[in-house]
């Protein structure tokens, strides 16, 4: 591996992949059978599906990228989980109740009940379609990121990494999914907390310094609270972040999915609800670890100091910390983006499956049936996005490109699940078109903010509200349309 870390760090790496991949395909005897690989027999407590939907959440990019931000500029990223409890209390009074009574393993099956089939299968494609996307992204990003660590061609961990990931997933189902996101949660904390009380043991203040010289520069601010939509202060990324995790909780299947395989209401409710507040804290980590890289280089940069912000934690990494402790923060790395990889692909293959495959093309396959297909779309679908991760290689705004196509085909999705929901009347035709009207308009609004910023002739709203408006813009024509026609 690298010549930059020790060999006992490249050991622990080393062993920590094996270990997590071995750990995952231990659960192939419990995905033998369709609830088994879905559901995970709907067995698992609700405390491990609480740390997997953490787990969850704090993929690879919040590991880095959070104290990339903290360290750049100041916290305001940070009021995105502040909307947290407002979304958890929606979901656990409404959403969850509402999938454990309606369906049986996807979340679009409500949909098809609520108006038809159009419903169902538009919902599942844009889905599929958005996890090849983001795991793909996630896979390059910590591929970008090891690579930096490690001194190994991105090409190299990008395939590897896939691969791992496609093993472990294939063989243990989604049993594995939640039980090595729970191994890897705690791994993430374990170095994050390490990392911080590192930073703080190394600055001659301690604590104190930490807080004065981050008041005194401004670094805990939440940004500007002026209702201006139009700049990314406080009420822009709080209007986002509860529009996005009520997105996440409602028709996001790697949520859905865990509601699902609780052994009861009850235990998904208190699953979310820790989960989702334990990100709280744990996501306020990662912004400190940036606020203390600033502190701790502010008087005494070294003069290779990288100059982009995200690269200042894994320079950290690297260079500060002692033999033993960087294998098992790039560990840390490594299991906050397999963490997040896991959950597409399964997700994505249950999709698959429940609604195309069972719903369209073989509505009388038996539960071997079933098996087999889910094997070979987990697969295909890891395969596809591994590869699509290697052509973001060349791409210099891979983020900004998801960002993009997440707004475009996400768009429609919560918009129509809140329109099933709060207008009862809502007929299939008429939510087709909301849908349509959602979707031509964020594809619109996308277009004139990314591409076609000199047009003259765009979306005014900062770019986080593209989504937003977009959302709201479907359920106002749903209403408007069921409101104005004819009974």
């Amino acid at each position: 591996m690298s010549s930059s870390i020790s060999l006992i760090d490249n050991i622990i790496i080393v062993v920590y992949i094996v270990l997590t991949t071995a750990f995952g395909a231990w659960f192939v005897k419990r995905s033998d059978s369709m609830k088994g690989f879905t559901l995970a027999g709907k067995v698992i407590p609700g405390w491990s599906i609480g740390l997997s939907l953490m787990a969850t959440y704090l993929s690879s990019i919040s590991f880095l990228a959070n104290p990339g931000k903290s360290y750049a500029s100041d916290w305001r990223p940070f009021v995105f989980s502040l909307t947290l409890p407002i979304a958890i209390w929606i979901a656990a009074r409404w959403f969850i109740p509402l999938y454990r009574n309606n369906v049986k393993t996807t979340a679009y099956e409500y949909l098809e009940q609520r108006f038809s089939l159009w419903a169902r299968l538009y919902m599942g494609t844009a889905y599929i379609l958005l996890q090849i996307g983001r795991f793909a992204v996630v896979l390059y990003l910590t591929a970008l990121a090891l690579a930096a660590l490690l001194d190994i061609r991105i090409e190299i961990l990008i395939l590897l990494l896939g691969l791992l990931t496609i093993i472990y997933t294939l063989l243990g189902g989604f049993a594995a999914v939640i039980w090595t996101d729970v191994v890897q949660s705690v791994v993430l904390l374990f170095g994050g907390l390490l990392c911080l009380i590192l930073l703080l043991n190394n600055m001659p203040g301690g604590w104190e310094q930490l807080q004065a010289t981050a008041s005194s520069e401004h670094k805990f601010a939440l940004g500007p609270m002026d209702f201006d939509l139009m700049v990314q202060g406080f009420w822009v990324i709080f209007i986002f972040g509860i529009v996005e995790n009520l997105k996440n909780f409602s028709v996001d299947q790697n949520y859905v999915q865990r509601f699902l395989s609780a052994p009861s209401e009850a235990e998904a409710k208190k699953s979310l609800w820790l989960g989702g507040l334990l990100y709280i804290p744990v996501s306020a980590l990662f912004f400190m670890i940036g606020t203390a890289l600033f502190v701790y280089y502010l008087n005494s940069a070294p003069a290779d100091l990288p100059s982009k912000a995200d690269q200042i934690f894994p320079y950290f990494i690297v260079h500060e910390l002692p033999v033993g402790l960087v294998g098992l923060v790039i560990a840390g790395v490594l299991a906050a983006g397999m963490s997040t990889l896991d959950s597409s692909l399964n997700s994505s293959a249950t999709v698959f499956t429940i609604d195309f495959y069972k719903r369209v093309f073989n509505r009388n396959a038996d539960d071997r049936a079933q098996l087999k297909i889910i094997r070979i779309t987990t697969a295909v679908i890891g395969v596809i996005a591994t590869l699509a991760s290697l052509v973001m290689i060349n791409a210099k705004t891979a983020l900004d490109v998801w960002w993009q196509i997440s707004a475009i085909f996400g768009g429609g999705m919560l918009g129509l699940f809140l329109s099933a929901i709060l207008i009862p009347k809502l007929r299939s035709t008429q939510a087709m078109i909301a849908v349509i009207t959602g979707v031509v308009f964020v594809a619109w609004a996308s277009a004139t903010k990314f591409w076609f910023t000199q047009s003259g002739f765009g979306f005014p709203l900062h770019t986080m509200m593209v989504g937003v408006v977009g959302t709201l813009l479907t359920i106002l024509t749903a209403y408007l349309l069921q409101r104005f026609s004819k009974a």
